[in-house]
């Protein structure tokens, strides 16, 4: 029943064989993805295999546009609640994303239903006047279009309406309505 060995290499070598070992804990990213591609420090996971990886200049974006691409339906719930959570649950959804750690790690878990695209501002950043007239664009453009009419035309373009708001001889909603419904009834 007991084996007697002559030199430790050969009881080393019998106890390796019995001996083996399980990882029971969350799996490395690094040794779990290893097709990732170092840049900079930041190892990128593309989903294509020609894309290229963006070059870096300067700091990364503050903010993302997200995409969904897949549909909701079979979906784990952990990742319906994380769609929810971001905005992205309705049909055609696009949401703007800030760019901090907690947002990144949502991101990840839904990497397969989503594009990413970094915002970028072209001609700067909005500032509160500008809400009104910015956009943005499929790319990730953010844009803000500016006036190139003078104050003096849009006050007196304002002005001209409220005056014909406030107008006596405006035709109120109900004589409208009769006015509409006569002409319906006897168009000849």
């Amino acid at each position: 029943m007991f084996k007697v060995f002559q030199s430790s290499a050969t009881l080393g070598q019998h106890l390796k064989g019995l001996v083996t070992v399980r990882h029971y804990g969350k799996p490395n990213k690094k040794f779990l993805y290893k097709d990732g591609i170092l840049k900079d420090q930041i190892y990128y996971y593309p989903r294509d295999n020609n894309r290229e990886i963006p070059a870096l200049e300067g700091e990364p974006a503050k903010l993302f546009r997200v995409t969904r691409l897949k549909p909701v339906k079979g979906l784990p719930y952990w990742e319906k609640r994380i769609l929810r959570g971001l905005g992205l649950f309705e049909n055609n959804a696009v949401a703007v994303v800030k760019n901090i750690p907690e947002n990144n790690a949502r991101l990840w878990k839904v990497k397969h239903l989503v594009e990413i695209q970094p915002i970028t501002f072209k001609y700067g950043e909005p500032t509160e006047g500008d809400i009104e007239r910015t956009f943005l664009k499929e790319d990730g453009e953010c844009v803000v279009v500016r006036k190139l009419e003078a104050v003096e035309v849009a006050n007196t373009r304002l002005s001209a309406a409220e005056e014909i708001r406030h107008a006596k001889q405006r035709m109120d909603g109900e004589t409208l309505r009769k006015d509409s419904r006569l002409k319906w009834l006897n168009a000849w």
